[in-house]
C-alpha cells in the first residue's frame, strides 16, 4: 500500500508543478504584451505631441502672414468681417431638429394635391432667427497649444 500512495503522491505533485509552471509562463506572456501596449501608448503619446508642436509652428500668425502677403496675389483674400462670424447657437436646426407640420390635406378638408402646397406652407415652422450676441469674451486663442 505504501508504494501505491508514494506513486499517487508523486503524480499529484508533478500535476502542481506543471500547473505552476504553465501559470507562470502565462503570466510573463501578459507581462511582455502589458510592456508592449505600455510602449506603443508612450509612442502614440510622444507622436501626439510632436504633432501639436508642429501645428503650433503651423499656425502662428507672423508666418501666416508671411504667407498670405507671398500668395496674395494668387489667392486674393479678404479679411473676414466680424459680421460674418457665428457662434454655434445662432446656427439654424438640424433638419432632424425641424418639428413635423400638424396639417395634412385631410385635415384640411382638401383634394388631394389641389393647393395642398399652399396650405401646408401656410403652416409651415417659421425658420430660426440668430439669437442676438452678448458681448462675450473670445475664447479662442492662436500660436499656442495647451
Amino acid at each position: 500500500m505504501l508504494r501505491t500512495l508514494d506513486f499517487v503522491l508523486i503524480c499529484v505533485m508533478t500535476a502542481a508543478a506543471t500547473v505552476t509552471y504553465t501559470i507562470k509562463h502565462r503570466a510573463e506572456l501578459k507581462l511582455e504584451e502589458v510592456h508592449r501596449l505600455e510602449a506603443e501608448i508612450k509612442l502614440e503619446k510622444d507622436t501626439i505631441d510632436l504633432l501639436k508642436a508642429d501645428w503650433a509652428l503651423q499656425s502662428q500668425p507672423n508666418r501666416l502672414e508671411r504667407l498670405v502677403n507671398t500668395y496674395n496675389g494668387e489667392l486674393k483674400l479678404q479679411p473676414t468681417d466680424s459680421t460674418a462670424l457665428v457662434h454655434m447657437r445662432e446656427l439654424p436646426m438640424l433638419k432632424s431638429q425641424v418639428p413635423v407640420p400638424e396639417i395634412t390635406e385631410a385635415k384640411n378638408g382638401q383634394k388631394p394635391g389641389a393647393s395642398a402646397g399652399r396650405a401646408v406652407a401656410a403652416k409651415a415652422q417659421p425658420v430660426p432667427t440668430p439669437a442676438p450676441r452678448a458681448e462675450e469674451e473670445d475664447l479662442m486663442s492662436t500660436g499656442s497649444v495647451e
